[in-house]
C-alpha cells in the first residue's frame, strides 16, 4: 500500500502535470495519494480525480505516466493507478493551490 509513501523525486516529476481546467499541478491539488520507487525499481503512483466522472481522468493519468517516464527513463515499469478511496475533497489541496483558486479555509 502506498498511502503513507510519497517519494519526493516522484512528486517533483508529477508537479509538471497541470490540470488544464484549474492551471494547478496535480500534486498541489492533492490528487496524488501515494508515490514510490519499488524495490525492483518500478515506479508506482496512486492518484485520484476530483470526481469519479472527471472528463480529464485519462488525460491526467497519461500526462502523469509521461512525466514519470521522462524523469525515470531507466525504470522497468511505471504504473499510474486511479484510486477512489478516500474520495478527494478540497481540504487535500496545498495552501498554495487554495490561494491560487481564491479559496479560504
Amino acid at each position: 500500500m502506498l498511502a503513507a509513501s510519497l517519494d519526493d523525486r516522484i512528486l517533483q516529476a508529477l508537479r509538471e502535470v497541470i490540470d488544464p481546467e484549474l492551471g494547478i499541478n496535480i500534486v498541489d491539488l492533492g490528487l496524488v495519494y501515494g508515490a514510490a520507487v519499488m524495490p525492483n525499481g518500478d515506479i508506482v503512483v496512486h492518484m485520484t480525480m476530483t470526481t469519479p466522472v472527471c472528463p480529464l481522468s485519462a488525460h491526467l493519468q497519461n500526462q502523469a505516466y509521461r512525466a514519470l517516464r521522462r524523469a525515470f527513463p531507466d525504470a522497468a515499469a511505471v504504473d499510474v493507478e486511479l484510486v477512489w478511496d478516500p474520495p478527494w475533497d478540497p481540504s487535500m489541496m496545498s495552501e498554495d493551490a487554495r490561494r491560487q483558486l481564491g479559496w479560504r479555509g
